[in-house]
């Protein structure tokens, strides 16, 4: 009879506190970004928002948090290094978002300001 060997090897998983602290700074970039986010949100809305500039721009403030949260529901149960970059993707994503905002919003300046001084 030959047997059958599996070699069923496991690798051991990152440490907790390196997913931590890569979970931890990389929240600092998010974080960083509803900052931006809500500092554009404060710097319209003094002119006065219409209900799609309201709309617009609080997405954008919601938007990172969003992204954060879905990056790490992925790569939580992944070793750090995959965490990382899953997060990493994610600030990418937010990044791409950020830009589009600020052309919409200059761009269309018109629909999402009621009084433009």
């Amino acid at each position: 009879m030959t047997e059958m060997k599996t070699d069923s090897t496991s690798y051991p998983g990152s440490p907790r506190w390196l997913s931590a602290v890569m979970l931890g700074c990389a929240g600092l970039f998010y974080a960083y970004a509803i900052w931006n986010a809500v500092a554009h949100l404060i710097a319209m809305a003094q002119n006065g928002l219409t209900g799609v500039g309201w709309v617009t721009l609080l997405f954008g403030v919601v938007f990172p948090a969003i992204v954060f949260v879905f990056a790490w529901a992925i790569g939580r149960r992944r070793n750090a290094g995959e965490l990382g970059l899953v997060l990493l993707a994610g600030l990418g994503i937010v990044a791409v978002f950020w830009l589009s905002l600020i052309g919409y919003s200059i761009l269309n300046m018109s629909d999402l300001v009621t009084v433009a001084s």
